[in-house]
C-alpha cells in the first residue's frame, strides 16, 4: 500500500522529521474503557513491554500459568518497537490465581492482575492513548500550524503502513489469493490479508473523496452516516442533507466509507454510485472477503485526536500526547504533520 499517494486533508506537510528515534519516543496505553470485575474464571494482567511482540509476550503468559496458548487472548496487536502498555486476558477455570509478580521476561514488567467475568476479545477496547517525540523537525512553525489544525479539524481515518505487512506484502499476497495464484490455509495468514485488502479498499474510497469535495465533511445523498464514536450507521436521504450536513459540520455525525464484503456495502445513491467507481478497478480484490464470508461493515473516514496537547523540548523536538478510539492509527495523524524520514516512513504499531 503506498501511503505517498493517498491525499492529504491539510495538504502534504513541507517540514520533514524522525518518529521513533528510540522506542521510547512512541508509548501507546491501551484503554479497555473498563476495569477488572475482581472476580470470574479470567484473570486480566495489564504489562508494560518494550522490545516485545504481543504474540510472544501471550505465549510466554501461557507458559508461566501452564495453559494452552489459544487459552491467552488479547485487545489488539501492540508494535514491537515502543513502549506499550497492554492488557492481556487468561483463562483460569478452577485454578488459584498464580502470583503475577514471578513472572520474568525480559522487556516485560506485570502492573497490575486481577479476575475478571468475560474473556477479552479482539477488538474489545475503547481506544488508545500515545506519547510521541518527533525529532529533527525542520520547520517548527510548519508543524505549529498543523497541530493547530489537526486539533481542530482531525485527520483522514486512514489505515496505517503496518495494516499491509512489511514491503505491503500482506495485500500483496492478498491480490494473488484473490486471483487463485495461491491457496492460504493458515487462519493467521488468511485474516492478516483479508484485513489489508479491506483496509486497502477503504483508504481508496477515503483518498478519492478527499481529491474530489477537499474535505471529508461535505454530505451527498445516499452517504452512511454514523454518530461519531459508534458503529452502526443510517443512510443519509437527500431531503434531509441540510439537516445532516449541520450535524456533520458540529462533529456530531461522521461520513463512512466501506469495508466491503459479503451484503450490502450500507451506502445508497450518489455515494454508492461514487465507491463503486472508486474501486472498478479492484474487482478481484472486492470479491475476495465476499467469497470468504466476511460481512461488509463500515468506518468513519475522518477522525481527531482527542485531548491533543504538545510541548516543544527545542526548535527540533516535540512531544505530542493525544487519544485515539479503537482501530485508528497515530501514524495517520503524524502522516498529516511530518514527512518522516528514512525507515520512519514505514513504522509499525
Amino acid at each position: 500500500m503506498d501511503m505517498l499517494n493517498l491525499s492529504w486533508l491539510h495538504g502534504k506537510p513541507t517540514a520533514r522529521g524522525k518518529l521513533k528515534a528510540n522506542p521510547e519516543d512512541f508509548i501507546v496505553i491501551e484503554d479497555l474503557g473498563y476495569g477488572p470485575d475482581g472476580e470470574g474464571e479470567h484473570l486480566l494482567v495489564r504489562l508494560r513491554k518494550n522490545g516485545c511482540n504481543t504474540r510472544f509476550v501471550a505465549d510466554a503468559l501461557a507458559k508461566f500459568t501452564g495453559i494452552p496458548p489459544r487459552e491467552v487472548s488479547f485487545a489488539g496487536m501492540k508494535d514491537r518497537h515502543a513502549v506499550t502498555e497492554q492488557w492481556f486476558c487468561l483463562r483460569l477455570p478452577g485454578k488459584e490465581t498464580p502470583d503475577m509478580s514471578a513472572f520474568d521476561l525480559e522487556g516485560c514488567e506485570v502492573l497490575e492482575s486481577a479476575r475478571h467475568k468475560r474473556k477479552l476479545r479482539t477488538g474489545a477496547l475503547q481506544g488508545n492513548a500515545f506519547k510521541l517525540i518527533l525529532r529533527q523537525i525542520s520547520d517548527r512553525a510548519a508543524v505549529e500550524q498543523r497541530l493547530t489544525q489537526i486539533s481542530q479539524l482531525g485527520v483522514p481515518n486512514y489505515f496505517g503502513l503496518q495494516r499491509f505487512g512489511r514491503g505491503g506484502n500482506n495485500l500483496l499476497q492478498a491480490r494473488r489469493w484473490a486471483a487463485d495464484e495461491i491457496r492460504v490455509r493458515e487462519r493467521s495468514k488468511r485474516s492478516f490479508m483479508l484485513s489489508a485488502a479491506r483496509s486497502a479498499m477503504f483508504n481508496q474510497v477515503t483518498s478519492d473523496r478527499l481529491a474530489q469535495q477537499h474535505s471529508l465533511c461535505q454530505v451527498m445523498a445516499g452517504d452512511a452516516l454514523q454518530l461519531t464514536g459508534r458503529g452502526s450507521w443510517f443512510v443519509a436521504e437527500a431531503a434531509e442533507l441540510e439537516t445532516l450536513q449541520q450535524r456533520v459540520d458540529q462533529h456530531e455525525l461522521r461520513i463512512t466509507a466501506p469495508l466491503p464484503g459479503r451484503g450490502e456495502w450500507g451506502s445508497r445513491d450518489a455515494a454508492l454510485a461514487f465507491e463503486q467507481q472508486c474501486l472498478a478497478a479492484e474487482a478481484e480484490l472486492i470479491t475476495l472477503p465476499e467469497r470468504e464470508g466476511v460481512e461488509a461493515a463500515r468506518r468513519a473516514m475522518l477522525v481527531i485526536p482527542r485531548e491533543l496537547r504538545w510541548n516543544w523540548w527545542d526548535d527540533v523536538t516535540v512531544e505530542l500526547n493525544f487519544w485515539l478510539p479503537a482501530g485508528s492509527f497515530a501514524t495517520s495523524v503524524v502522516r498529516e504533520i511530518l514527512e518522516l524520514e528514512g525507515d520512519d516512513a514505514d513504522i509499525a504499531e
